[in-house]
């Protein structure tokens, strides 16, 4: 009996090549976006999973309340860590790290740029990675020690088996290896090559409780309660930290940190999860809608195999036996398009990799793999194959043979919304890709308060730390440079903070949180940013190196009219406002302008030499500053980076949103206009005897084409109709995420209609016009 089910078919396949065609590759096409997203989604839920003591791992977080709003950031301050250690007995490990950076090593002759941190000497405890070699407690114990990935000490060493070996870090201080740990996954919201203590590098400003600057971790032990440990964490740095610092910790789980780094008051509620959630969606309907087509077009021409239906029954068939039939054929369709989907995952995946910028690996041995494709062909076959063959399955034999298929109106109601499903989904999907794209052009024009174009930066290291001035001055010497600085942060990206401001006058309620860095002579010429009052900080002024600058918000937060000249405190204690500048982006546009201090400060402190070249001239510029680079830091390789690169990759996961979106989008459109190819053609073929007597009788070809595309359009408007409010509350929702965001118009909902209405018509008029342009003779020949 199996047997002669699958011979039946395959006969059917064979015999409907055409909607074999559309069956089959509409569904390889939906099951390859799915099984690529799912992918996509399963690396991202991988995130920090694999740390032994995963259950027991929190990121700490500053939490700040305001007149009873509360906020959650990032950074934390450098003396949270060793109050934690001393006073919180259930923690039974804790570590501070700084930020990631690429410093020089050095080994012999061989040197290279890697990313490491500094961090406190626990560190190994609370992350707990597999170690090649070494104690993992004692591993950077020491201010000369350091650990290092397998990966490095085999580049290095030629061996894992690196204890013991010496390297220059930053070329200046040399460390012993006392331990080699495993490579770090791609899956680790934390990457570095090498770790070493963060003694090495502390300065006295990375100790002050106002200067939030670190990232900490701590381990509970396993029996302690978070809520509580939490609320006794809290109550340790109310004791210890001065009282007007009001910020308190917050406890998030490490499988959190990487999917949940948003905030609303106290509760992490987005963040990447949020693209997780709205691509497994997707996932579903590109899945869906290469179902429908398969239901569509099972359904249209049910009329063809109701004879089959009755026959079988009269010779005794039973219901089940005719449904296990039709979800068979159903099957076997779906474990086509499934070998032709990992055809296409295949062929697609460095692409993939590529737009997503991830290293997802697809090896015939990974069981999630073919546990994912035998759950499509699965599901879909289901899915797909279920209303045909129980529609199928129902009809009555007798009303069958004798010519009363009782197919009507039940089967042409489900298509029409099947029809208007997959519209609506692909109307959806159009505004993604219009609304998403303006965004991220508006993100790329919006004047930021800054110019970021002919900007570019290099690291200082090296000799460059005692010759800052004078290397600034070389380069601005040459006619290619309009002007230097150096600074702590990118100027589009700083995060570090700080509650240390105070003022004459301050109200004590006021939260004087303020967001902070040091800069040198010139910045704000550099930067092209405006200055509404007052100077830039100047080397022909000496007691700038105890004065400050402020942004609007900042004299906004200090209600000072025209700050200017007026005395505030803050890190190199009491100073004058010097400068005015006008309020400019200090992050992303997810996020308001916060108020922002400028601190003069030549030493240890600043990290980047940035370097604005005169229109025209940039090539110019690179070349003069490699060579003034040479000259000044001559054991370091030269290297350097644009502004506008650096500003673009803070929207990484918008722009893979972006360019997935279109991607999706476009298949989606396409799956939707092969069932629409599929009906169009069935439609044409049920009324050829009906347009050759309309022709004989003078209707010509527009009229035709007319007739058969109505109904189409219809169904067009209506899915326009049903997935405008969806579409609109979707994406009203996701640029409510930006501080700064476009406008929601209605004519990104005309022209996403428009589009689909036009996409729809284009497909359906090939068959529409064949059907038109048909000799009436040959259709009224037609049974």
């Amino acid at each position: 009996m199996l047997q002669n089910y699958f011979k039946i078919a395959v006969r059917s396949l064979l015999k409907n090549k055409l909607f074999s065609f559309i069956n089959v590759f509409g569904l390889a096409l939906g099951m390859s976006c799915s099984l690529l997203i799912w992918l996509w989604v399963k690396d991202e839920l991988s995130f920090n999973h694999f740390y032994p003591k995963l259950e027991n791992m929190y990121l700490v977080r500053a939490g700040s309340e305001w007149k009873g709003t509360y906020s959650v950031g990032m950074v934390t301050s450098g003396p949270w860590s060793e109050s934690f250690e001393k006073e919180v007995p259930e923690i039974e490990a804790v570590t501070k790290i700084t930020w990631d950076k690429e410093l020089l090593v050095k080994v012999g002759e061989k040197t290279t740029r890697e990313n490491g941190i500094y961090a406190t000497k626990d560190f190994f405890k609370v992350f707990g990675l597999p170690f090649v070699a070494g104690n993992p407690g004692k591993a950077i114990e020491q201010p000369t020690s350091i650990a290092i990935s397998r990966k490095m000490a085999e580049k290095f060493y030629g061996t894992a088996n690196a204890i013991g070996r010496t390297l220059k870090l930053d070329n200046a201080k040399e460390f012993m290896v006392s331990a080699v740990f495993e490579d770090v996954p791609s899956n680790s919201s934390e990457q570095f090559e090498w770790v070493a203590n963060f003694k090495v590098q502390e300065q006295d400003w990375m100790k002050w409780w106002g200067n939030y600057s670190f990232k900490t971790y701590v381990l509970l032990n396993s029996k302690a309660d978070p809520v509580l440990a939490e609320k006794i964490m809290q109550k340790v740095i109310k004791k210890n930290c001065p009282p007007q610092l009001t910020s308190f910790p917050v406890l998030q789980p490490m499988k959190d940190a990487y999917l949940y780094s948003e905030y609303e008051g106290l509760k992490a509620t987005g963040g990447r999860i949020e693209y997780v959630r709205v691509f497994s969606i997707v996932a579903i309907f590109m899945l869906l809608i290469a179902c429908v087509n398969f239901m569509n077009l099972a359904t249209a021409r049910s009329v063809n195999r109701a004879k089959e239906v009755g026959v079988r029954k009269v010779v005794g068939a039973e219901k089940k036996y005719l449904v296990m039939q039709f979800i068979g054929e159903s099957l076997i369709v779906s474990g086509l398009a499934a070998m032709l989907s990992l055809i296409f995952v295949y062929s697609l995946m460095p692409v993939f990799n590529d737009v997503v910028q991830k290293k997802i690996d697809l090896t015939a041995s990974d069981p999630f793999l073919w546990f994912s494709v035998v759950g499509l062909i699965i599901i879909t076959g289901f899915v797909a194959g279920s209303y045909p063959a129980l529609y199928l399955s129902a009809l009555q034999p007798v009303r069958i043979l004798k010519g009363k298929l009782g197919i009507g109106d039940s089967s042409a109601f489900l298509r029409k919304g099947l029809v208007i499903f997959q519209f609506g989904l692909s109307v959806f999907l159009i505004v993604g890709m219009i609304v998403i794209g303006r965004q991220m052009n508006y993100i790329q024009t919006k004047r930021l308060g800054l110019d970021k174009s002919d900007v570019l930066y290099i690291p200082i290291e090296g000799d460059l730390y005692n010759k800052l001035e004078a290397f600034r001055q070389e380069l601005i010497n040459s006619p290619s440079v309009l002007a230097a600085t150096t600074t702590g942060s990118i100027p589009t990206n700083i995060v570090g903070n700080s509650g240390d401001l105070d003022w004459p006058g301050r109200d004590k309620d006021i939260d004087n949180t303020v967001h902070a860095t040091f800069v040198g002579y010139d910045f704000a010429k550099t930067m092209n940013i405006k200055m509404v009052d007052g100077r830039d900080f100047s080397k022909d002024f000496a007691a700038d190196t105890a004065n400050y600058i402020i942004n609007e918000a900042a004299a906004k937060l200090m209600k000072m009219k025209d700050p200017v000249g007026k005395q505030v405190k803050f890190w190199m204690g009491n100073g004058t406002i010097v400068g005015l500048m006008q309020d400019f982006h200090l992050n992303s546009f997810h996020s308001a302008i916060k108020p922002l201090i400028l601190v003069s400060y030549k030493g240890l402190n600043t990290e980047f030499i940035m370097v604005r070249a005169k229109s025209g001239r940039t090539t110019d510029a690179i070349a003069h500053l490699e060579k003034t680079t040479r000259k000044f830091n001559p054991a370091y390789p030269f290297s350097y980076h644009f502004l506008d690169e650096d500003y673009e990759r803070m929207y990484r996961s918008e722009m893979i949103v972006n360019t997935l979106i279109r991607y999706f989008g476009f298949l989606a459109i396409l799956i939707s206009c092969l069932g629409l190819l599929g009906l169009a053609a069935f439609t044409a073929e049920q009324r050829t005897k009906e347009i050759g007597i309309r022709k004989v009788l003078g209707a010509n070809v527009a009229s035709v084409i007319a007739l058969l595309s109505k109904d189409f359009i219809k169904l067009v408007l209506a899915a326009f109709a049903v997935a405008c409010p969806v579409s609109w509350y979707i994406m009203n929702k996701w640029l409510n995420g930006f501080a700064y965001h476009i406008d929601l118009t209605w004519g990104i909902f005309v022209l996403a209609g428009s589009a689909a209405l036009f996409i729809a018509l284009f497909t359906v008029s090939f068959q529409s016009i064949k059907a038109a342009l048909m000799n009436p003779v040959k259709s009224l020949q037609t049974e």
